[in-house]
């Protein structure tokens, strides 16, 4: 199977209306410029900010303009300067809940679920509850038809991927996928929102 081919027009609109079903905002949006802004408009300046690791975020843009910009209060840059050596456990907690958490997923499933796979777990907390607002942005090649898919998708298709970027970049043997979240519905208005992207975006 072609895990990085686009979903359908059909696909994306089913998509969308099972996710607001289930309690996840979303919107559809043509390219990552649209995505960036899209993004950007929903969080007000001065915001307290997460960006969890993800290459969408990185080839979107928006690691750097939330991180970068000076606009919002940026949480990476802040355990950037703190030491885990005496500070661990305090950055823990600042990590765990965020104002506003800025990530993707590995996988979407037209029936309303969204999976997403870790190595480490870190980004889990903020998005299952501690965050106050999670955006999520998403290339449209992520969409499946349910979460048995999604779970081949990511042990198919992403961890391979993964694993070939962790050896470049860290030198890491490989990678895994030590946790699985699936959020199958929010019981919080308002609080998680999805930004479909009509490219094939991260992996």
């Amino acid at each position: 199977m072609d895990y990085s081919t686009l979903a359908s027009e059909e696909s994306l609109l089913i998509t969308i209306k099972s996710l607001k079903a289930h309690g996840i905002d979303a919107v559809v949006v043509d390219n990552r410029d649209s995505a960036r802004e899209t993004v950007l408009a929903m969080i007000p300046k001065g915001s307290e900010v997460m960006t969890m690791s993800s290459t969408t975020l990185e080839e979107v843009g928006l690691t750097e303009a939330l991180n970068e910009s000076g606009d919002f209060d940026s949480v990476k840059k802040k355990l950037g300067n703190m030491k885990r050596e005496t500070q661990g456990r305090e950055m823990q907690q600042i990590g765990a809940a965020p104002e506003w958490a800025v990530g993707s997923a590995h996988a979407v499933t037209e029936d309303g679920s969204v999976l997403i796979a870790s190595n480490t777990g870190s980004q889990l907390p903020a998005y299952t509850y501690g965050a106050d607002h999670v955006i999520w942005v998403v290339g449209a090649q992520k969409i499946v038809k349910n979460v048995d898919g999604g779970i081949k998708r990511i042990y198919d298709y992403v961890l391979p991927k993964e694993s070939e970027r962790v050896k470049e970049a860290y030198g890491m043997p490989e990678s895994f996928v030590s946790k699985l979240l699936i959020i199958n519905k929010e019981v919080r208005p308002g609080r998680l929102m999805m930004v479909l992207v009509k490219e094939a975006l991260g992996f």
